[in-house]
């Protein structure tokens, strides 16, 4: 029996220029919602990850080291350089 390893992908960093940034800021942010609206949405329905947890509060602060999952894409929240 063959055993499949798979890399995992490293998360894409992402630099904001303030201290933190809310969830449904940060997916429009990086487009993956077009409008507060539909991100909000994706939120409550469950299908965003922070930090390896479901997180349904839209309003939640990501700072610099948070990770946030959606739509098999994986992004870091870094600071600006």
């Amino acid at each position: 029996m063959k055993v499949q390893i798979t890399a995992k992908k490293q998360p894409q960093p992402v630099a904001i220029h303030t201290e933190f940034i809310k969830l449904q800021d940060f997916l429009k942010f990086c487009g993956e919602a077009d409008t507060g609206g539909v991100a909000k949405l994706l939120i409550l329905d469950g299908q965003v990850q922070v930090n390896g947890e479901v997180c349904q509060m839209r309003g939640k602060k990501l700072r610099p080291g948070d990770t946030v999952c959606y739509n098999g894409k994986t992004w870091m929240v870094a600071n600006e350089a």
